[in-house]
């Protein structure tokens, strides 16, 4: 965690309401940090319903092993999570570390290891002592009664602010409520997860529901967002559904067809990208917030691969933090993306100021208004390939001289 807040953090935190089953405890064991907490254990009810996404690392951490090999059962009672340690790279100890972590919480819940889900962030490659947790667990486990706030805060690392969003939504009658939380700073090009979210919902919904739509609503929410193109060993994303609306009428989702299932999956959505983006605006060392849209592509695949090339340059990125509205670093990205594009029909805006057209600078082009956007802590890229009807969306931040900073001592 930084001692100093980004300049896009959020002005307040919303208000999450209570949910039913759900409850957080919070503590410092002293894993990496001193002075604040660094453990969150949350308890659910029996038969919370469970879906993942992971990873797709071949470094996965010990943490994602366990969470894979146990996610088909599709049910979960606990969640364990710790900061300052990722267990990953930490070989056969790792997995006995995560395997005792989920043992001491069964014991204290009075449920099997495999209802208990594992996520650990911090330092690669130092072992995870599991025994840090006896005791602290069981004193934790009879007062869980943190707040939201308390449970976002307890997993940051190099993150400057909790992460937290909520949403609600009508399922034939019966109000649900969709809450989640999320950390993320840097690490951050996902693929199939993010950093770390965690999704909670009162609603009654199959697993397998469940799992679709979670894989479904990833790929334009944290699988959209990059801060310096590097997958961690550690992305996660879970979301459980306590199913405990159903003691206010609600019956249980169990088909995609449901007519039900496409309001479940909006508010779902809502979640996910507000907190995708809140990891973006928390990138180590933003200064600038960046949208990057390409439109009239091959393919929606093809746009997104395009976007992601713009959003993972280095010069692009640099040129932002040095508020220059040098569209060369746009072309280049196009260019080497290894996607279908005509120079000549390419277009490119930097906010409401189109820069090129038809492979060329704008005629009516004006350095001082681009300048003026530039300026801005949230600027939107727009590129225009003139060649098909793929578009996309992904949210990235500039490259600044505090991000060297951070990472160059991060282990320190």
């Amino acid at each position: 965690m930084s001692d100093s807040v980004s300049p896009l953090a959020p002005k307040s935190y919303p208000t999450v309401p209570a949910m039913d089953g759900v409850r957080f405890a919070t503590a410092e064991a002293g894993i990496k940090y001193k002075g604040r907490t660094d453990v969150l254990l949350v308890s659910l009810p029996e038969d919370t319903a469970v879906a993942g996404v992971f990873t797709k690392s071949k470094c996965a951490s010990a943490p994602v092993d366990w969470c894979k090999a146990i996610l088909p059962h599709g049910t979960a009672r606990a969640l364990l999570v710790n900061s300052g340690n990722a267990n990953a790279f930490t070989g056969k100890k790792g997995h006995e570390a995560a395997g005792l972590s989920a043992q001491i919480v069964a014991n204290v819940l009075g449920c099997r290891p495999e209802d208990v889900f594992l996520a650990s962030t911090g330092v690669i490659g130092e072992p995870l002592d599991a025994g840090k947790f006896v005791g602290v667990i069981d004193q934790i486990a009879g007062t869980a009664d943190a707040s939201w706030l308390d449970a976002a805060a307890a997993i940051m690392t190099t993150d400057t602010y909790p992460k937290l969003s909520t949403a609600k939504a009508e399922l034939g009658g019966v109000e649900v409520s969709i809450s989640g939380i999320a950390k993320g700073a840097g690490m951050i090009a996902p693929d199939m997860a993010t950093m770390l979210s965690f999704v909670f919902t009162d609603a009654l919904v199959a697993p397998d529901v469940l799992q679709t739509m979670l894989s479904v609503e990833t790929q334009d929410s944290f699988n959209a967002v990059t801060v310096d193109s590097d997958t961690s060993t550690s992305d996660t994303v879970l979301v459980f559904a306590t199913g405990s609306a159903a003691g206010r009428g609600q019956t249980s989702i169990d088909t995609m067809d449901d007519p039900r299932a496409a309001a479940f999956q909006a508010a779902l959505r809502t979640v996910m990208q507000d907190l995708a983006r809140q990891i973006v605006r928390d990138g180590e060392g933003a200064r600038k917030f960046v949208e990057i849209q390409v439109e009239d592509a091959e393919s929606d695949v093809s746009a997104k691969t395009i976007a992601l090339s713009i959003a993972n340059s280095p010069l692009f990125k640099t040129a932002i933090a040095g508020e220059d509205a040098n569209w060369g670093r746009v072309v280049m990205a196009v260019g080497k993306a290894g996607e279908p594009a005509d120079r000549d029909r390419l277009s490119i805006w930097f906010g409401d100021i189109r820069v090129a057209l038809d492979g060329e600078r704008d005629p009516g082009y004006s350095e001082e208004a681009a300048a003026a956007v530039m300026k801005n802590d949230q600027i939107t890229v727009r590129v225009n390939l003139g060649i098909g009807t793929g578009k996309a969306r992904v949210w990235t931040c500039d490259l600044t001289k505090e991000y060297v900073a951070i990472n160059g001592d991060y282990r320190s």
